[in-house]
């Protein structure tokens, strides 16, 4: 299968690939049931999917399911730091998927192979974080009429693409996958609580008991964040600036401050806000000596780093994702994997187990584009509520819970206004 187009570190990595997928593959038993039947169904046949995004064990199981649906697949990374090479390396060997990501890849490598996978002529794309989408109203607009719809997997992503809407600059429907009770309250909260203490402590090895945590945003992401640090025994400040999420973050037990006044006491940083600049030039000077800083945000434009850089009289890489700065005062200010996703950076991203939901919305919701894309204008879309609902009831059969059903006079009763005290 090595005439696959494709653009892996090695080749020679693929056995151990392989074993990992298998072993996420245990987890996620919703997509497995899914794959089964689009096996049987092919509800995408005939259809090219151009998937950006990022290339782990969960995704590559996503993309079996897709592949079993009968579409033809080929996967970029959508960050140049998540790429898992081994499994990248499985998916070109041993399931003929067409792969163009590789780990620590350059910016410009990294559009490069966002473009790669738009040669293959696409009718859809799944992104996480819209590059591809970008990339098309971009510099590909006349392969614009070739696509039928698409997917958005992150909050940042569905920001991007509700902006493009509302500057009618979006040429093709969008399902808003994040927006998923499915995807976001367990993956957001629970996926990126784990996986993002888990990339921190794995380049650091530091103590996160007794350390002071600063949570730059209160979203779903920021909720498991903080959630987790404080379970770790870190003393938690939440920074925001939405009323109602910082009032949530307060009456959860957490001390909210501006950021400038946490950055003078915190011995730890992460952003999840979806936000640029959140950590600006002002907030590293006001950091105390040892500072650590990190983002779980997706995109890196969280954290000024060149402001950092402009401020900073050194910089080397004093373990692996660690870069330590020396401020002209003599300061030192530890960034986190470039300021990129930490927990797809230095550790493996989402358990398994969280992914099975959003990555089950992804296939379902794939599978409605293609039933319903002639019907839906350009824009962002919800995806159905009977899918997540769907989605819901799989994972909790998977999972051996039974829940109570509604009869009769209960659904009468919850349908009827006369009935009062």
């Amino acid at each position: 299968m090595n005439n696959i187009p494709h653009d892996v570190k090695d080749l020679g990595l693929a056995a151990a690939g392989k074993n990992r997928i298998e072993w996420a593959d245990n987890y996620m038993p919703v997509l497995k049931l899914i794959r089964q039947r689009f096996a049987k169904e092919q509800p995408l046949r005939g259809k090219t999917l151009a998937a950006c995004l990022h290339i782990t064990t969960e995704t590559a199981n996503l993309l079996r399911t897709l592949q079993a649906g009968g579409a033809k697949i080929v996967a970029c990374a959508s960050n140049p730091l998540s790429t898992q090479d081994d499994v990248a390396a499985s998916l070109v060997a041993d399931y003929g998927i067409s792969v163009f990501a590789i780990k620590g890849e350059d910016g410009k490598t990294y559009y490069n192979h966002i473009l790669a996978s738009l040669d293959a002529r696409p009718n859809m794309t799944m992104d996480d974080g819209a590059d591809t989408v970008a990339v098309l109203h971009k510099e590909r607009r006349r392969q614009l009429k070739d696509i039928i719809g698409g997917t958005e997997e992150t909050t940042t992503g569905v920001i991007r693409l509700k902006a493009m809407a509302k500057d009618k600059k979006l040429a093709y429907p969008i399902i808003a996958v994040n927006d998923a009770l499915t995807k976001h309250m367990f993956d957001n909260r629970y996926g990126t609580g784990q996986s993002t203490l888990d990339g921190i402590v794995r380049a650091t090895n530091v103590l996160l008991a007794g350390s002071t945590f600063v949570v730059a945003g209160y979203g779903w992401c920021g909720k498991g964040l903080a959630m987790r640090a404080a379970g770790m025994g870190a003393h938690v400040i939440v920074t925001e600036v939405d009323p109602l999420k910082a009032l949530e973050a307060v009456m959860d037990g957490f001390t909210v401050m501006p950021m400038i006044d946490a950055a003078k006491i915190a011995d730890i940083f992460c952003t999840v806000t979806g936000n640029t600049t959140v950590i600006s030039g002002a907030t590293f000077a006001a950091m105390k000596s040892g500072a650590i800083v990190s983002n779980s945000g997706h995109f890196n434009v969280e954290i000024d780093i060149p402001a950092l850089e402009r401020m900073s009289k050194s910089k080397r890489t004093i373990r692996p994702f660690v870069d330590e700065y020396v401020t002209n005062d003599n300061r030192k200010i530890f960034l986190l994997g470039e300021g990129r996703l930490i927990n797809l950076a230095s550790a493996e991203g989402h358990p398994a187990v969280v992914m099975d939901m959003s990555f089950a919305n992804q296939a379902l919701s794939a599978e409605y584009m293609v039933k319903n894309a002639k019907r839906l204008k350009p824009g962002v879309y919800s995806v159905p509520t009977d899918i997540d609902e769907n989605i819901a009831a799989l994972k909790l059969k998977a999972i051996g819970v039974k829940v109570d059903k509604l009869t009769a006079k209960q659904t009468k009763y919850l349908a009827s206004w006369e009935e009062g005290t």
